[in-house]
């Protein structure tokens, strides 16, 4: 017994582990570009026959340890509910969200603030979509405390945009 406690005591001991790289700190300005967007938010878009759809929108910064914004969008008449999840990648000095809902979606777009347009932030999908494949970009404008316009647009031959889809946004008091 004396034998295996040397043997033992002798061997060399396996070495530790390498340090876990620490999280991204994710505090540069950079990770703050959206958040005008965090909060609870009704939405009311136009419908066919001119009625008025309603939904809510909640955005978060804090599921994740700060660096991502998720949203949780629903859609209560139709049972319609979808979630985003962006956050920025400085590698490519773009924000980055990929979208998916309950009707089988999956959209990954890319994209960041813009400077001399009528909107502050724009997201372009990754890969066009559709048997036409069709490029698609959401686009933030009038921003305000309490209040913006999201619309949704497809690409159109000429190279122009066209709204598919326009939510007027209001925050939740």
């Amino acid at each position: 017994m004396l034998i295996a406690l040397a043997v033992a005591a002798a061997a060399p001991a396996t070495p530790a582990a390498p340090p876990s790289p620490p999280p991204p700190s994710c505090s540069t300005a950079e990770y703050r570009q959206l958040d005008f967007w965090v909060g609870e938010w009704d939405a009311e878009f136009a419908l066919p026959g001119g009625k008025t759809g309603h939904a809510v929108n909640r955005i978060t910064r804090n599921e994740f340890g700060d660096c991502v914004i998720a949203e949780h969008f629903e859609q209560a008449d139709i049972g319609y509910v979808g979630a985003s999840h962006s956050m920025y990648d400085p590698a490519k000095k773009k924000w980055l969200q990929t979208w998916v809902d309950n009707g089988g979606a999956y959209i990954s777009l890319i994209g960041g603030p813009v400077e001399g347009q009528p909107y502050s932030f724009e997201l372009v999908t990754v890969e066009p979509k559709g048997p036409k494949q069709t490029w698609s970009r959401m686009i933030w404008q009038e921003v305000k405390p309490d209040s913006f316009t999201w619309r949704w647009q497809a690409r159109q031959g000429d190279g122009s945009w066209a709204d598919s889809w326009v939510i007027k946004y209001k925050r939740r008091k």
